[in-house]
């Protein structure tokens, strides 16, 4: 009894081991950072406040490669007040390996290596931007080892995102269309003064007009290309009439929507068109639209300085390709208007003459031809038909004309006198024969014409006295 006791004690004292030994060295008392390691997913469970008891207050900073010193204060209302922060996002869903505290080792060269390695957790929310970034020309130059090349946080900033799009019109709110080339400018800072100077930066950074095109609306947003290539020089009219064809832009300011019509109408469009499809690389020395108005400095068409209204100023334009043109040169462009009763009437004029003066001369002309074709072909079957009528009326000769011309033939025609065979002969005796009756039925004829003729002297009354 004793001893049974004792076993289910010394059991008991063991399973009460056991237990307290796997609590006391289970995961959930391990290092931090061998927890990160085993536990990917963000710890949804740690609050923004967790962070900010640490980050939110300044002092805390971290020591580099480099020995440059990393600042790790937070504005607590930077975050609060971005679009992340409205929307509830906690610290934790971007910064996903931090987990408890002491946080995992973190090894950068410099700030620059910190931003690129930190700028790979925005795919997790946004994986088809992300997508496009891929192709575009910072991301190439990223990978060929520029490390200043745009990334993520550079536009968008790491903890003051902006909304850019409206959520129920899914367009470009208008204060973004400012913010826009200010965020460029940071690494384009030449081209902004450019653009600020410009018929379209004067209108939309001084007069806030969201009708006039910034950075994305020609370069594009997260597939940048590459602006010095071929195919954006080919393809660089389809950019400007987006705007330009756009009559609901246009008419606000009495700006003609032919700008793609008439360019593509004339020699220089031709071209372009006709390379961008087939060979989209190649490259073509015909003028496209910045050529002659400029890229980033594009100024009013009055503009006294630069306005291609004022002759002398698009003469310097054309003078870059046609090196000897004179001062009447520019006078044969129309500009991007189509001729019509009020603008270059003359021209209009002179179209609509010969609109309906070459269909009318050539529609004559094939007229004629088609009367003259028709007349000759009429006049050939005609002929056709009267040669085979006198082919099918030759008839045999009648009895009367045939005796006549034996008769003929025998006065006039003597036989001469051959050597011929038994057959032959035979056949000349029956044509002889023949002659022979012939000539018997002629005498009898004419022995009863003579007969009938005395027989009407006879029958005749004499008169008296003779």
């Amino acid at each position: 009894m004793l001893v049974r006791r004792f076993a289910i004690y010394t059991l008991s004292g063991i399973f009460i081991l056991s237990i307290f030994f796997i609590l006391a060295y289970s995961p959930s008392v391990i290092a931090a950072p061998n927890l990160q390691k085993e536990t990917p997913i963000p710890l949804l469970s740690i609050s923004d406040d967790t962070c900010l008891e640490c980050h939110g207050k300044p002092g805390p900073t971290y020591q580099l490669q480099n020995g440059d010193t990393l600042d790790l204060y937070i504005n607590p209302n930077d975050h609060a007040n971005s679009v992340h922060g409205k929307l509830g996002y906690a610290c934790v869903q971007c910064h996903r390996d931090v987990g408890n505290y002491p946080h995992p080792p973190f090894i950068a060269k410099d700030r620059r290596d910190v931003s690129i390695q930190l700028n790979q957790t925005c795919q997790y929310c946004h994986s088809s931007q992300n997508e496009l970034t891929k192709d575009s020309v910072h991301a190439r130059a990223l990978e060929n080892g520029n490390s200043n090349a745009a990334i993520c946080v550079d536009c968008h900033t790491a903890h003051t995102v902006k909304r850019l799009i409206d959520p129920q019109t899914q367009e470009l709110l208008p204060e973004a269309r400012l913010w826009i080339p200010q965020t460029c400018a940071k690494c384009h800072n030449e081209i902004y003064q450019k653009y600020q100077e410009s018929v379209h930066g004067s209108a939309l950074i001084g007069n806030g007009n969201p009708d006039v095109p910034t950075c994305i609306d020609c370069h594009g947003v997260h597939n940048i290309e590459d602006p010095t290539t071929a195919q954006f020089r080919l393809n660089s009219p389809q950019i400007c009439a987006k705007c330009h064809t756009d009559p609901e832009i246009m008419d606000k300011y009495g700006i003609s929507t032919q700008v793609l019509n008439t360019y593509v109408a004339d020699f220089h469009g031709t071209s372009i068109l006709l390379f961008e499809p087939k060979t989209p690389d190649a490259q073509e020395n015909k003028p496209v639209c910045y050529d002659c108005h400029g890229v980033h400095d594009i100024k009013a068409v009055d503009d006294p300085e630069k306005g291609l209204q004022v002759k002398e100023n698009i003469l310097i334009r054309c003078q870059v390709c046609h090196p000897d043109a004179n001062t009447n040169f520019p006078s044969a462009w129309l500009s991007h208007y189509i001729p019509s009763p009020t603008v270059y009437p003359v021209v209009y004029y002179i179209n609509l003459f010969y609109k309906f003066f070459i269909p009318t001369v050539v529609g004559g002309m094939a007229v004629l031809v088609t009367l003259d074709f028709t007349t000759a072909r009429r006049k050939k079957r005609k002929a056709s038909k009267s040669t085979g009528l006198e082919t099918a009326e030759v008839k045999p000769p009648t009895e009367e004309s045939t005796v006549e011309e034996t008769i003929v033939e025998e006065i006039t025609v003597e036989e001469p006198t051959l050597e011929v065979t038994p057959t032959e002969e035979t056949a000349l005796d029956e044509s002889n024969n023949y002659n022979e009756r012939i000539k018997d039925i002629s005498e009898s004829q004419e022995l009863s014409q003579d007969t009938d003729l005395e027989s009407d002297y006879g029958n005749e009354e004499v008169p008296d006295g003779e």
